[in-house]
């Protein structure tokens, strides 16, 4: 019997549009040197970034309730929209104060919209009977992007400055909103008897507080590079922003290419943990780091652990969330990597100017394990209700 296709015209389409957004969004890999530049300290990074995650926090109900009524599409054109105004709005920007947080503010709510709509519109278009391959290989279309943004990144502060980094990130957000703009509605129609019970029903859903937990947890500790290793580089004199990222994303990228079936073939959750193990050993490499290498070294571990991890918690989230309530069920999911940056950005830097970095990533890897612990725990009673129910 011939498997359903993964990969549609809508599919292409969406992987493209998120591609590009991605591109514009991973330069911004390299804003903690800009804030840098204008007199700001870790603590102070952890806070403007922590901002943009509470404007896209707060954005995440009506987002969810807008897509399960209105549909996907409007959000995505919305967000495109409002992406390229804060983008541009940066080049104002001249020092730290009111307007750089005002700007920060208005970026946290177009990504909120982005991220959300694009991943929900990707899970729409990808087969359920194929789903945690296909969101893997949707998935794809986000790593690209953190390779290459932080490698455009490099070379565009190589011989350029922040203008033209604004600049080249405004033309991807303006190329990811043409394709959105073009992509099919492609929300469920439901009939009255089938509407959703709503955002709040879909966060308090019993069987996907344990989803939450863990997906919590993997944002918070997430925000130690993706925050942090801009300033860890600088700081140390050693390795790069850009090979980090190419190791990470060429890691989860070919795992993702060739073994995207193995999470259905052998079970989610016994590749799941092993990721989580990975990204934590990852984090202890880069506490113990001393060159280069050892940077690329933690590359390749932590996007191991991700290029798994991400895909089998959405495809947890998808198969426990009811269809009508869908939108809402990853408008939160995706609120928890802005929860993530909201804890971690403040909290890790914290640590760093306290005790350095080498404590912030062996804190990352403690507080990596402990919650995946907490995890397997919870989530067992759920494995055995369904077991009990089968």
């Amino acid at each position: 019997m011939p498997k359903d296709p993964i990969l549609t015209r809508d599919f292409l389409l969406v992987f493209v549009a998120n591609l590009l957004q991605g591109l514009s969004f991973f330069l911004f890999i390299h804003l903690p040197r800009f804030l840098t530049d204008l007199g700001a300290d870790e603590v102070e990074i952890g806070l403007l970034i922590g901002v943009t995650a509470v404007a896209a926090i707060a954005s995440r109900p009506t987002i969810g309730r807008v897509m399960d009524t209105k549909g996907r599409r409007p959000v995505i054109i919305t967000g495109g929209i409002l992406n390229v105004v804060a983008i541009f709005l940066y080049l104002t920007v001249t020092s730290l104060g009111s307007w750089l947080y005002v700007v920060r503010i208005m970026h946290g709510v177009s990504e909120g919209l982005m991220f959300t709509a694009l991943f929900t519109y990707g899970a729409d278009v990808v087969p359920a009977s194929r789903r945690t391959e296909g969101l893997a290989l949707f998935g794809v279309s986000g790593f690209i992007p953190m390779a290459l943004g932080g490698l455009l990144g490099d070379l565009i502060l190589q011989w350029a400055g922040f203008n033209e980094l604004f600049l080249t990130a405004a033309a991807f957000g303006i190329g990811a909103w043409f394709i959105g703009v073009a992509l099919p509605e492609r929300s469920p129609h439901l009939d009255d008897a089938q509407k959703g019970a709503g955002f709040l029903s879909a966060v308090r859903q019993r069987d996907l507080l344990p989803i939450w937990w863990m997906t919590g947890i993997f944002s918070v500790v997430l925000t130690s590079y993706f925050t942090f290793l801009r300033t860890f580089v600088d700081d140390n004199g050693f390795g790069s922003v850009g090979a980090f990222f190419v190791a990470y994303s060429a890691t989860a990228i070919l795992l993702r290419l060739f073994f995207a079936w193995l999470p259905e073939r052998v079970g989610e959750k016994r590749v799941l943990f092993p990721s989580l193990v990975s990204l934590g050993v990852g984090f202890l490499v880069l506490a113990l780091a001393g060159d280069g290498t050892a940077v690329i070294v933690a590359g390749v571990l932590t996007g191991a652990g991700h290029g798994y991890a991400f895909p089998i918690l959405f495809g947890f989230t998808l198969n426990r969330a009811p269809v009508a309530d869908r939108g809402s069920a990853l408008a939160f999911f995706t609120a928890l990597f802005d929860v993530g940056v909201l804890i971690g950005g403040p909290m890790l830097g914290l640590i760093i100017t306290r005790s350095g970095y080498p404590a912030m990533y062996t804190a990352s890897a403690v507080v990596l394990l402990a919650g995946t612990v907490t995890y397997a725990v919870w989530d067992k009673k759920h494995d055995e209700r369904s077991a009990t129910a089968a």
